[in-house]
């Protein structure tokens, strides 16, 4: 992608996310209309860590939201922080969508980051931590061992970490050694005592020395105390215990932690790439060498050390996060392997569906009607079990398949590559700039390729996104086809911790539509509408204007008009303006945005009928749900897409109708319905950008909507 076109991307939907403002601005400017983009990411983040400060969670699961809210920082800072700094220097004259130049969103980020990773520390070492030690479940200092415990763990140190060191230290013929992205380093300052040693090199200088010590990856963060089953200490801890022996003879000072964190937004310029594969595994291996974005220290690293960090990665004081607790949190995430069933959630099954539960074959089922699942409630079982049926199949002739992200242990690329085996015709599009999966996805592209499968990367200057497989099978003299449009990702390990929804079908126009479209991937189509999909960037952003313009046209005629939506992100400023005539117009509009929603409901002459919450709870919300009154012939719509300008221009994504009435039902008042009762683990958005809990108001009791759809995953009423 070119630097123009990534600023592009990054200009119709980043600006926009959640600056507090006052409730009585006039929105007669732009800049009014929108929440900034990255204020809004940091308030999912809040929410995420809000999660992790609920007691009603055990407490393993209140360390697993830790970890994920410091995960989500990295990963802010390595994609959205980082582009902003790009802008900042090469002095981009983009404002975001409330207004805001580059530096002022860095500063603004900076000033709501602080106070949330003070809160992210002070809930690990005031209550998490306190709680898993009164639970028997205790990550202790190496100072606080007894004698014989650190007899132990040196000895551990000496035959297991210590062959693995390499102390690194700056002088005159040494320079600032290279700090890999997300590693965990100690710095600290050696001198040699004034008596000469033989060991000194010739023109030995004595001077002070500054040493980075890696803290090795490939040794666990958390070691066990002696025999103990829940006793640990942190490795780098027992390092620092340890430096005479890494020093000999050598005067050390004290060692303190740091951690970088490196612009990892890959740019690819796919017009000028002969083998985008062989482009992108160098690009790969650039990301490792990213421009540094951020530098963490422990709190008490001096501020001389802190300084030289500082200049030698050519950072700013304003990159500069102190952190009065351990680094890295997400290390501590191996605590949760831990047998201990009493500090996590119970174990969920996912059901089968009613009509899989014969075990009859899912082309029959799928022939006397549509198939609707909602995961994990449903168990992914039944998208592999299609697979797998149509590469054993005799009658199947071919199988066509999107794939963004696989996972590096999925079944369903081997289940692909056993079909060509068997002769069958396979195709495959692989998204290979699935961001952070394209390693995954670069070998089984290889795989898949080697095995005879017709493996397509998609096309010039746009992702893959959709969520789409197309089975051909001979009956009956004729060709049948058979469809599976979702949500989510054929990944059936994120498949049990994301909530999705799916759509089996047989419908002759959408397999006509999916036909048409894989032609359009693979081939040189230019098909330029559907009879059923609502397809990326062909038409989605057309029909989605006119599904609202038809409800507004309903509202002014005083039939039926409402608009219910749910999705994972709301940040396309031409949707958003869409939705805002719609509510001026009178249409109520509620929406379900889990992370970034640019829009600001609830103003005055702008979107008084608009109402957006966001929940956040144990399965991570990603399903994509679009309901439309119609004058009360209601339609309904599932598939992959937010309403992002990236997925509205720059993606392959698709979007199918569900014209099943029993299914249509269970979509609005099974699914969308049961969200809109959350008073649990749901937020509401204010205008302002903040989000707030839903008051009880006269339902007193406690409503969990994911809880309410794992009790109600057995019975089946699909």
């Amino acid at each position: 992608m070119s630097t123009a076109l990534r600023k592009e991307n990054r200009g119709s939907e980043i600006g926009d996310a959640a600056r507090p403002t006052t409730h009585d601005r006039e929105h007669n400017r732009p800049e009014d209309s929108f929440i900034n983009r990255e204020f809004s990411l940091l308030e999912f983040h809040r929410r995420v860590l809000e999660e992790a400060f609920d007691e009603t969670n055990p407490l393993l699961e209140r360390l697993k939201f830790l970890s994920i809210f410091a995960s989500n920082i990295d990963e802010f800072f390595m994609i959205r922080v980082s582009g902003l700094k790009e802008e900042v220097e090469l002095n981009v004259p983009h404002l975001s969508a409330d207004g805001l130049t580059p530096a002022e969103q860095l500063a603004e980020i900076r000033k709501l980051l602080l106070p949330m990773i003070d809160q992210q520390v002070s809930c690990l070492l005031e209550d998490i931590l306190p709680g898993l030690k009164a639970a028997g479940v205790h990550l202790a200092s190496y100072d606080s061992l007894t004698h014989r415990q650190k007899r132990d763990l040196d000895s551990y140190f000496r035959e297991e970490v210590f062959p693995v060191l390499t102390p690194l230290a700056v002088d005159s013929t040494h320079p600032f050694p290279y700090i890999s992205p997300l590693s965990l380093n100690l710095g600290l300052v050696i001198q040699a005592p004034d008596t000469p040693s033989p060991a000194d090199p010739p023109k030995f200088k004595n001077e002070p020395r500054f040493v980075r010590i890696k803290v090795p990856s490939v040794l666990p963060r958390l070691i066990r105390v002696g025999n103990a089953e829940a006793e640990f200490v942190l490795l780098d801890d027992l390092i620092r215990a340890n430096l005479q022996l890494l020093f000999p003879g050598m005067d050390t000072g004290e060692c303190h932690l740091f951690r970088v964190t490196r612009d990892a937004d890959i740019e690819i310029r796919e017009e000028e790439a002969e083998d985008l594969l062989r482009v992108i595994q160098q690009e790969l291996r650039m990301r490792r060498f990213g421009s540094p974005v951020r530098l963490e220290v422990s709190s008490d690293m001096p501020e001389v050390l802190v300084h030289y960090l500082t200049q030698s990665l050519g950072l700013f004081p304003e990159d500069v996060y102190r952190l009065s607790g351990p680094l890295a949190i997400q290390d501590l995430m191996s605590l949760y392997e831990m047998d201990r069933p009493d500090l996590k959630e119970e174990p969920f099954k996912p059901a089968i569906p009613r009509r899989l539960l014969a075990r009859r074959s899912m082309f029959d089922v799928i022939k006397e009607g549509d198939l609707l699942v909602h995961h994990p409630y449903d168990s992914y079982d039944c998208v592999t079990d299609f697979i797998n049926e149509a590469v054993d199949d005799p009658n199947v002739l071919a199988i066509k398949m999107c794939l963004y992200r696989t996972g590096a242990d999925s079944p369903i690329p081997p289940a692909l590559i056993r079909a060509s085996e068997k002769g069958k015709q396979v195709t495959t599009l692989i998204e290979l700039k699935a961001r952070f999966d394209e390693e995954h996805n670069i070998e089984w592209a290889r795989k898949l390729d080697q095995a005879g499968v017709h493996v397509v990367y998609g096309i010039l200057g746009l992702k893959t996104h959709g969520k789409l497989t197309l089975v051909v099978r001979r009956e009956e003299g004729s060709l049948k086809r058979y469809m599976h449009i979702a949500s989510g990702n054929y990944n059936p390990t994120t498949s049990c911790t994301y909530t999705d929804v799916g759509l089996f079908t047989a419908n002759d126009e959408i397999g006509a539509d999916a036909t048409e479209l894989f032609n359009y991937l693979t081939g040189c189509s230019r098909q330029t509408d559907y009879r059923q999909l609502l397809v990326a960037p062909v038409n989605l952003r057309e029909k989605m204007n006119g599904l609202i313009d038809r409800e507004i046209a309903n509202q002014r005629a005083g039939r039926p008009a409402r608009i219910v939506a749910k999705l994972n992100r709301l940040a396309d400023r031409e949707m958003i303006g869409k939705l805002y005539e719609a509510s001026r117009a009178g249409v109520p509009i509620e929406l379900v945005v889990r992370g970034v929603c640019m829009l600001r409901p609830g103003v005055a002459g702008l979107s008084e009928t608009i109402t957006v919450r966001s929940l956040v709870g144990r399965f991570l919300e990603h399903s994509r749900v679009f309901y439309f009154a119609n004058g009360g012939n209601e339609e309904l719509y599932i598939g992959s897409a937010d309403l992002m300008t990236r997925n509205l221009k720059h993606r392959i994504e698709v979007v199918t109708p569900v014209h099943d009435p029993a299914l249509k039902s269970y979509l609005k008042e099974g699914v969308l319905a049961t969200y809109f009762r959350d008073n649990v683990k749901a937020r509401a958005l204010q205008s302002d950008g903040s989000y707030v809990r839903l008051p009880r108001g006269d339902r007193p009791e406690e409503f969990n909507s994911q809880s309410f759809f794992m009790v109600q995953a057995a019975s089946q009423t699909i």
